[in-house]
């Protein structure tokens, strides 16, 4: 009788209601935002498939009936949502009479969250997602993998992808007993910075609560959305999630949910919506019903951190971009994302720019590094 393990077979899947939740999830692991209930909540509610744009497009490698690897991935028909912007690649396309769109993409919908994307442990079934990504036989200009973690990026490299660096900023939690420990550790300037928009808050008559999973009930969602919605409209743009959505995320996953309230005179004025697992803090959404200076802060850097230290979470990202975020005690991390364009002759105007591009974020992180806002004693954390 032979060992020979059957090749699995691949599978393209237009939605995650085809994979058993439990399937899906061995693979994911604990990122909140990889997990069958997060990625399946948007295609439910309506905001990814239909006509936003976002296609589910989903790679599957089976063997005997089971999952073994999966790759998230939609087609594209703008790039909107993605925090790695090639608008500029698309127009170029335009220019010259050719068609950007559709383009496949791996990424985490309207999330700027680093992470794997190749939801796989075995070698030989990572290489088939990305042998049939690479080659897919439909009519796509291009493939695109958003924020893979480095020792991924350099697996899609292997096999002929070109690689874009970014910079994000993330706080660290070394082991601080309180903020004020944590206070502690930056320079005079800055910490007194940090104090004094704390205070503004308070001096406002602002106070602000946590509430997690199940505390979180259908009043908060109202009036949470709401906020979130002024958030976009005052940047003159359109939202990507319904309330349907926070609400179903609500029922399904509350383990991984933190809601910060901000209130004045009992009535709520603000509100910032955090993802959690047991190791990270991810701060999403945020919106106010009323201007207070330095509530953005207090609400989503602030006490983020706060509930980072009283639970142990080792590091809390901030999201796409906020070079502002530095004076705050964040430092700027490096993130990847692997590009795939079909036209050569393209594809080496893009390899050309990227040379170019990686030289300044070098250069730019290294600059950042040096106005980091700790004492120089307290540098090692970086």
């Amino acid at each position: 009788m032979s060992d020979t393990v059957p090749t699995p077979q691949l599978r393209v899947i237009p939605g995650l209601e085809e994979v058993p939740a439990p399937a899906w999830n061995a693979l994911a692991g604990k990122q909140p935002f990889l997990r069958h209930e997060f990625l399946s909540a948007l295609e439910q509610t309506g905001c990814v498939g239909g006509a936003s744009g976002w296609l589910p497009h989903h790679l599957s490698a089976w063997s005997g009936g089971k999952l073994v690897g999966a790759l998230p991935r939609y087609a594209k028909t703008h790039s909107y949502g993605e925090y790695v912007f090639d608008w500029a690649w698309a127009e170029a396309y335009e220019r010259h009479g050719l068609a950007y769109y559709p383009k496949h993409l791996s990424a985490i919908p309207f999330s700027p969250i680093p992470g794997a994307r190749l939801l796989a442990a075995d070698a030989r079934v990572r290489a088939l997602l990305m042998d049939r990504a690479l080659h897919d036989e439909s009519d796509f200009s291009s493939l695109h993998i958003l924020f893979p973690g480095e020792c991924e990026a350099e697996e899609w490299r292997s096999h002929g992808c070109l690689l874009r660096q970014g910079v994000q900023f993330h706080w660290r939690n070394a082991g601080y007993a309180s903020f004020e420990d944590f206070l502690s550790t930056l320079t005079s300037a800055k910490r007194g910075k940090v104090r004094q928009e704390r205070r503004r808050v308070a001096d406002a008559g602002v106070s602000l609560r946590w509430k997690c999973g199940l505390e979180i009930v259908a009043a908060d969602w109202d009036f949470f959305h709401r906020c979130y919605i002024r958030t976009y409209r005052a940047h003159r743009s359109t939202p990507y999630l319904n309330l349907e959505f926070f609400k179903r995320i609500g029922e399904t996953m509350p383990a991984h949910l933190m809601l910060v309230i901000a209130e004045r005179e009992g009535r709520p004025i603000a509100a910032a919506l955090n993802l959690y697992d047991d190791e990270r803090l991810y701060g999403r959404y945020w919106g106010a019903t009323e201007f207070v200076p330095a509530l953005h802060f207090e609400a989503c850097y602030y006490q983020a951190i706060e509930f980072c230290i009283a639970r142990k979470l080792e590091w809390m990202e901030g999201g796409a971009q906020g070079e502002h975020k530095l004076a705050r005690g964040f430092l700027p991390v490096q993130t990847w994302s692997a590009h795939w364009l079909r036209h050569p002759e393209f594809a080496d105007a893009v390899e050309r720019f990227l040379a170019r591009e990686s030289l300044g974020v070098a250069e730019y992180i290294d600059e950042l590094h040096e106005r980091a806002p700790f004492k120089r004693d307290a540098r090692t954390q970086s």
